[in-house]
């Protein structure tokens, strides 16, 4: 366990925190800041790990925590302006945004195990429903499709998702995904006598 290690484990922990902290929020451009910069410490989670065990089993990591950066930023930036031409650009920006996360997906996909090809195939598809749940108005849509992914996420953190025949679990990225569905749970319960409070507060840009 050397030093890029440990930096790992807490730049884990600041990410839990991030992403607990933004289905906590019912409003969508605050949502995307907080989001945002929790997905750039996802990426500088994985770029420690790199450090510590080496980069070529990380890269793939990096390059998805990096696009999520700037997806959530971006969109952070789109919605704050609230205008027909920021609806314009986000609609164009979310269509991007498939169309890298589709071809990034089906590399993947072709790239796993034989045995755990289904898997990745089924968090492609959870991602695809994450990316549009998030643009889609009202706090419900992004909240229900990040339950999904998470879950599968959670399948891909444990000796289910075979790589090389290493059986690990990864306990940090199991908390990580954790966090997100515990923060939903959470929310609901917060808002369980006032459902249109933050229906009305989470509005399309």
């Amino acid at each position: 366990m050397n030093t890029w290690f440990i930096i790992a484990q807490i730049l884990g922990v600041i990410t839990i925190c991030f992403e607990f902290a933004s289905y906590q929020i019912d409003d969508k451009r605050k949502y995307f800041l907080v989001t945002g910069i929790g997905s750039f410490f996802w990426a500088t989670m994985f770029v420690a790990i790199g450090l510590a065990t080496g980069m070529g089993t990380q890269l793939s990591l990096i390059i998805a925590a990096i696009y999520s950066t700037v997806r959530n930023l971006t969109f952070y930036r789109i919605f704050a302006k609230n205008t027909p031409e920021s609806k314009e650009t986000g609609l164009r920006f979310l269509l991007a945004m498939i169309a890298i996360a589709l071809v990034a997906g089906t590399i993947t996909v072709i790239n796993a195990p034989v045995e755990v090809r289904w898997l990745h195939a089924l968090g492609m598809i959870m991602a695809l429903g994450f990316v549009v749940g998030q643009y889609l108005p009202g706090v419900h849509y992004v909240r229900i499709t990040v339950v999904f992914y998470a879950i599968v996420v959670l399948l891909t953190q444990t000796p289910l998702n075979i790589l090389y025949g290493d059986f690990r679990w990864n306990i940090m990225g199991i908390l990580i995904e954790s966090a997100k569905i515990l923060s939903v749970v959470v929310f609901y319960i917060r808002y369980a006598h006032q459902p249109k409070k933050p229906q009305l507060q989470f509005a399309k840009p």
